[in-house]
């Protein structure tokens, strides 16, 4: 047993090295790089069934990078995260907590009889 799950881990290692160094391959070849990136995307999750709800934007314009995301935390409050990045001054994140964290009322788990 011990031969056959070396050789698979063997075999994974040759394919993930063969895939990585054709990655590497194309990247160095490749003549679409884009030397000034810029780009600008935003999205949104607003599902009532799940609770699930969340959005992002970020822009991006050459090295300068602005975005924001926020998300409904399982306490009640809603996290709102803004960044910015540049050559200058790095990553910068501002986190903001909307709300006031509220926990369920219910028995606690101390009291709950656990059968072992």
């Amino acid at each position: 047993m011990f031969k056959v799950i070396a050789l698979v881990a063997c075999l994974v290692l040759v394919v993930v090295s063969a895939e990585y160094y054709v990655v590497e391959e194309h990247q160095e070849h490749d003549d679409h790089y884009d030397a000034y990136p810029k780009y600008k995307f935003e999205y949104g999750v607003m599902d009532p069934h799940t609770g699930d709800h969340k959005s992002q934007w970020e822009h991006r314009d050459g090295d300068v990078v602005v975005g924001s995301y926020s998300v409904d935390e399982a306490d009640g409050t809603h996290r709102v995260v803004t960044y910015n990045s540049d050559d200058h001054n790095g990553f910068q994140a501002h986190v903001q907590r909307v709300g006031h964290a509220q926990h369920p009322h219910g028995e606690s788990y101390s009291h709950i009889d656990q059968h072992h």
